[in-house]
């Protein structure tokens, strides 16, 4: 099958630090390769791929500081692709609603897996004029604010089994990696962490919008005893740093789509205390691989009753539901489905317009 992959283009595949999206194009790219397809992303050009590469831009957006307005480069990858389509059996798009009104316009079979979060209310007009536009969810949870969309399938991220090593010893802190942002809620994290009496390690990148939040909430928290700040660490600095913790801290306060640092930690055979939001409950077995709770009281006494996790249990869970290999097989369905309706339509639509050629030249003739 020839398979375009479309990027967003803010990180490199696989971006060099933080970025989920762009994490799960290039773990979908590269299983798809190793299937047999024949694959082209479209990424940056710092990107590194076994697939055929197009880059639209010499370097992923975020880290070129020069790089001022993002969407017109955008723009231009997605100029690229409506005159290649004819080259493609199906598109894939991981870059939201951008495309559509490109993909409205072209034949190619196309779907779109939506990463973010759809409780806004400015994508409401903007999907009722694309109603038509195929889309896949990374959760069923994710669907909710907007369940009349032309869902056709969900399918979970997965990760390649061999990434992380798998279980290792707890090294007796907590940790939080991922993003600094209200929602993320990293203030909880430390007050579970104080609450418990084991330290925590803070593992985050934080973007300009959230350098305020930043600087005048948690900033002052992190001279406490035993919180201790890392900043935005590499993908290979994770298996340490996740694999050496008790538990990883998720206490998010908004609808998480799915929270790819769970399966992370997962990965690593540690166990995640998590707030039951959003897709959490559909990632995390109460538990099993981890406890879901509803308050910081919760969080610190799920933090007591780690030692009735099973570490080896959450890697085994993690290889069972949340290999690359079974999300690429799943996407691959879906592909051909959204291939063999576009082949139903257009075949109506030639016998529609055949049809009308013919009671054309009937009505003709019975007026001769």
């Amino acid at each position: 099958m020839r398979i375009a992959q479309v990027s967003p283009l803010y990180e490199s595949v696989p971006p060099k630090y933080y970025g989920g999206t762009e994490r799960v194009v290039s773990w979908l790219t590269e299983e798809l390769v190793r299937m047999g397809h024949d694959v082209t992303l479209y990424a940056s050009g710092d990107s590194v791929t076994s697939a055929e590469l197009v880059a639209t831009c010499p370097t992923s957006l975020r880290l070129n500081k020069e790089a001022v307005d993002h969407i017109a480069h955008h723009l231009v990858m997605l100029e690229r692709i409506r005159r290649d389509a004819d080259d493609f059996d199906v598109i894939h798009y991981h870059c939201d609603y951008l495309h559509f009104p490109f993909s409205r316009r072209i034949a190619t079979p196309h779907v779109t897996t939506l990463h973010g979060r759809l409780d806004i209310p400015d994508l409401v007009p903007l999907y009722e004029e694309f109603a038509e536009m195929p889309v896949i969810s990374i959760s069923d949870a994710q669907r909710e604010p907007l369940p009349w969309l032309e869902w056709v399938g969900t399918v979970q991220h997965g990760m390649p089994v061999q990434m992380y090593s798998g279980v290792e010893r707890s090294g007796g802190y907590l940790a939080f990696l991922g993003r600094i942002s209200r929602e993320k809620r990293p203030d909880r994290a430390i007050e579970i962490a104080i609450r418990a009496g084991l330290p925590l390690r803070i593992a985050a990148k934080v973007d300009g919008a959230d350098r305020e939040y930043f600087d005048e909430v948690i900033r002052p928290l992190l001279g406490q005893s035993g919180i201790e700040w890392v900043g935005e660490i590499a993908q290979q600095e994770k298996q340490a740093f996740l694999g050496g913790a008790a538990a990883l801290l998720f206490p998010i306060d908004w609808p998480e789509p799915f929270g790819l640092v769970m399966i992370e930690a997962l990965a690593c055979g540690t166990p995640v205390i998590a707030w039951e939001h959003g897709s959490v409950g559909e990632v995390i077995e109460n538990g099993v691989t981890g406890y879901l709770v509803d308050s910081v009281e919760a969080a610190a006494a799920a933090v007591a009753m780690l030692d009735r996790i099973d570490r080896r249990r959450c890697r085994i869970e993690f290889e069972r539901r949340f290999a690359a290999e079974r999300m690429a097989r799943q996407y691959v369905v879906q592909y051909q489905a959204r291939i063999a309706a576009c082949g139903r339509s257009r075949m109506a639509a030639a016998g529609t317009a055949g049809s009308e050629v013919a009671t054309r030249g009937t009505s003709r003739a019975s007026l001769s």
